[in-house]
This record gives C-alpha cells, structure tokens and sequence, in this order.
C-alpha cells in the first residue's frame, strides 16, 4: 500500500527482455535504498513492482507481460523519468490516499495550461473509470496522489503546485503524453457493495 506522494524520482537505466516479459533496471534517485531487500514493493510511476534485485543500476523488477499490457511501463524509454515511492509503514503519515499500485487504465496529458505559479492540467480517461472520478476527490496518475478540481465525459483536471511540478517527474511531461491512473480504492468497494445489495 502506497500514499501517492512520491519519494523520489528516478530514471530507466536498461530493459532487458526475458523471456518474452522485461527485467526492469531503475536508478533510484534520490531515493534511499541501502534498506531495500528483495520482495519488497516500490511504485514506479504508480505501478506496484516487487524488487528483484539490486544492481550497478539500482533496482530492478521482473514486470510481467499484463502489467506491460495495461501500464506504460512497456513503452518508457532509457533515461525515462518515473516516480518512485517506497511501500508505506503502519506509522506513516497519510498524506495522500490509499493507492494500492494497481492501475486501472492508462490516460493521457490533453493539456497544460498556466495557472499564476501552478499548471492547470487535464487528463483524458478511459470512459468505464471516470464513473469513478469526482470533483474534490482523489486519483492516482502515474503514482501521484492528486484531487479532481473537474470532470466530464472525456477526462478530468487537476491543479499542480509548484513543489509537485519540481519533486515529481510531471516536469518531464508534454501534452500527449500517457499515463498510469488508479481510481479512489473507496469508491470502487461503494460501487461493489452497492452492486452486491442489489443483486
């Protein structure tokens, strides 16, 4: 379980294909990592992946053929920016949200648009998840915990401060660009249960 305020920002340092899935090679940034032991989980870019290794490279993750398929991590590049977050202790401070590391659907940066000091920027979301999205409410995008200032029927927006744009790797991002989302884990278990009463 992650919180969606990111530690640090990293960058691909080689993909090496096995087997027909990939080994993931990240150096770790700023992150600290002299603690890091195998198993353990880290969110890259909002992906929840299990260390495998550590490496010359920093860490490294076995990702598997459906987190390719449903992630963006099959298409970064070398030297590619991601946000990286280590798995939150009992004692920590939630200052996000909840964010498990399981996306649900891959987005897209539709525009950016200055806002006095802060960037005002809108998303375009799979159809099915932004049932899911509310205004003052929380999302995940690519690992960063985030809250709705608008949504319609073709995405929503967001409000990006200073202090996000410098400490995550939303500074690397264009219009275009995609992204990893994760719905509100709440507002998934509202629908389930409701679903499940009615039936």
């Amino acid at each position: 379980m992650f919180t969606g305020l990111i530690q640090a920002v990293g960058r691909i340092a080689r993909l090496e294909s096995r087997g027909g899935d990939v080994r993931l090679h990240v150096d770790p940034g700023a992150l600290p990592i002299t603690d890091v032991v195998p198993g353990e989980s880290i969110a890259v870019s909002g992906v929840c992946l299990t260390v495998v290794d550590g490496d010359d490279d920093g860490l490294a993750f076995d990702v598997s053929n459906e987190t390719l398929s449903l992630t963006t991590l099959g298409a970064l590049a070398v030297d590619a920016a991601v946000n990286l977050e280590r798995a939150m202790l009992p004692t920590d401070r939630l200052g996000g949200h909840l964010v498990s590391g399981h996306v649900d659907g891959v987005g897209s940066v539709l525009s950016i648009v200055d806002d006095a000091r802060s960037q005002r920027w809108r998303f375009a979301a799979p159809r099915a998840l932004l049932r899911y999205v509310a205004v003052k409410g929380s999302i995940c995008v690519d690992g960063v915990s985030l809250t709705v200032n608008a949504v319609d029927g073709e995405g929503f927006e967001v409000n990006l401060i200073p202090h996000t744009l410098a400490h995550t790797a939303f500074g690397a991002m264009r219009a275009g660009d995609r992204v990893n989302l994760e719905v509100d884990l709440v507002a998934r278990y509202v629908e389930r249960l409701q679903t499940a009463r009615d039936t």
